[in-house]
């Protein structure tokens, strides 16, 4: 594809994603849970609308409570989290699930309707932005049928579409969530551990997804990961989390196996790197 094409082609996809992306801010984030763990402590950090950013760091760093405080799903004890034009860790009820509808999650675990077929499925994330009785009834409009249809397709499973969820395969499914969550028209996408589940090859094709659509949609993407090579590969910049602080924030593609050893906090292990997927 020629350059000019190329660039119409991405500027299309922006417009037909129905959303423009968001700036994410957090201020002296700290989050302290009930039983005394302090999972962040007083992160502050800037991401720029349609960033491509990764997520650093190893089980109990607090790479899952950062992405969760930016959605709501894990409140702040101290700090302010701004997403685009809400002030999230200041929301309740109404008006953070109005935030939540700008948005979109992706989960390890797919968090699908197992038993639902894949077109079902991708709906869900229409729902913040329909009316509770169409939602009650089941019955989606024209307009929104066309966008889940368009978000199947845009991770190539738009063949799937009547089966049923549960018998697809795991990169399947994390497509679906995937095709669910740009159902939304989000203006942020958050994914937490999305390939943690999948074999190398699936996981790289997933993680090519995700990349493909920040750079078509512009939109920005924030993914939790533990796979230093992947982190290298597929995201431009790194937020390194240790112990609930940033201890690298930086180029991606330039991080040194001395940047995540400080970051991991021990010497790099064969689990730190997915390989090739060949």
């Amino acid at each position: 594809m020629s350059a000019p094409a190329n660039a119409a082609h991405e500027a299309d996809a922006r417009q037909q994603s129905g959303a423009a992306s968001w700036r994410i801010a957090l201020d002296n984030v700290s989050v302290t849970y009930g039983n005394g763990t302090k999972a962040l402590r007083d992160v502050s950090l800037g991401i720029a609308p349609g960033e491509m950013v990764s997520i650093v760091g190893l089980s109990g760093s607090g790479k899952s409570t950062l992405i969760r405080t930016i959605n709501g799903l894990v409140q702040a004890t101290s700090g302010t989290v701004n997403v685009g034009p809400y002030e999230v860790s200041s929301l309740r009820g109404r008006k953070l699930r109005e935030a939540r509808g700008h948005i979109g999650m992706i989960f390890q675990a797919f968090n699908l309707a197992e038993r639902a077929d894949v077109f079902h499925n991708t709906l869900v994330g229409r729902f913040a932005h329909t009316s509770s009785v169409r939602t009650l009834l089941g019955i989606p409009t024209a307009a929104d049928r066309e966008i889940a249809l368009r978000a199947l397709d845009s991770v190539g499973i738009l063949d799937k579409v009547w089966t049923r969820a549960g018998s697809l395969s795991g990169g399947q499914k994390q497509r679906v969530a995937i095709a669910r969550a740009l159902s939304q028209q989000p203006s942020v996408m958050l994914a937490d551990e999305p390939v943690a589940s999948l074999d190398p090859p699936t996981a790289h094709s997933v993680m090519a997804d995700l990349r493909r659509i920040n750079a078509e949609q512009g939109l920005t993407v924030l993914i939790n990961i533990h796979l230093m090579d992947l982190a290298r590969q597929y995201t431009t910049r790194m937020i390194g989390l240790r112990a609930g602080e940033v201890v690298y924030d930086g180029p991606a593609a330039g991080a040194t196996d001395a940047d995540f050893e400080e970051i991991y906090g021990r010497p790099i292990q064969a689990k730190d790197q997915l390989g090739s997927g060949e």
